[in-house]
């Protein structure tokens, strides 16, 4: 099985690669998906961060107010290293069992689709890194988009709260520019997924 970490900072498009990707055949493990389910009502780690941040930050009583709570983390680099502490090691372990499933259904290709893969020690469990880049521009105008109400002094704060992408860029097996167009993006995957297929061929003809 061939683990692919897929990452990129915030609205760099991850999302739009994984779907191309799953398209072709690959499965997807969602870190963000993970990290929703982890927090839903009555799950340890909706308990503990109940306990840390207070009741406040519920919408209805139950479930977590995700905009809420991420204007108070982001706004204070302390705040946030707690929720993370909090929250990380669930993100991981569960990360840990689906592979392992994925592994005994001998899957050819899975992708773990994470934005925090190189800060949290995921490219650890991976074969090759995959680094999603966008002009800070588009970056910008993509957040505030996808998150309405956000201004650009938040957004700008969400960004410099993840690793900085010239480092990301340094550990990347591959690059995959989505600055462009839909079309120029699916092109790079094309290449990218006849890589993934000839290398099984290869493998293959070995035995």
């Amino acid at each position: 099985m061939k683990v692919i970490g897929l990452t990129g900072g915030i609205a760099s498009g991850k999302s739009t690669i994984s779907m191309l990707l799953k398209n072709r055949g690959a499965v997807i493990i969602d870190a963000d998906k993970i990290a929703r389910e982890i927090m839903t009502p009555g799950k340890p780690v909706w308990h503990a961060v109940i306990e840390h941040f207070g009741r406040e930050i519920l919408l209805d009583g139950k479930n977590i107010d995700r905009k809420k709570l991420g204007r108070i983390v982001f706004s204070d680099p302390k705040l946030l290293e707690t929720l993370n502490s909090i929250t990380h090691p669930a993100i991981v372990q569960e990360i840990k069992e689906r592979l392992d499933y994925y592994r005994h259904k001998n899957e050819k290709v899975v992708v773990v689709d994470a934005a925090l893969l190189l800060e949290i020690g995921l490219d650890s469990l991976v074969d090759e890194v995959w680094v999603v880049v966008v002009d800070e521009k588009n970056q910008l105008k993509r957040l505030m988009d996808r998150e309405k109400g956000m201004d650009l002094e938040e957004a700008r704060n969400r960004i410099r709260a993840q690793m900085p992408l010239d480092e990301k860029i340094k550990m990347a097996d591959k690059i995959i520019d989505n600055s462009g167009s839909i079309e120029e993006t699916e092109r790079q995957i094309d290449e990218l997924w006849r890589e993934i297929e000839l290398s099984w061929q290869k493998k293959l003809q070995q035995y």
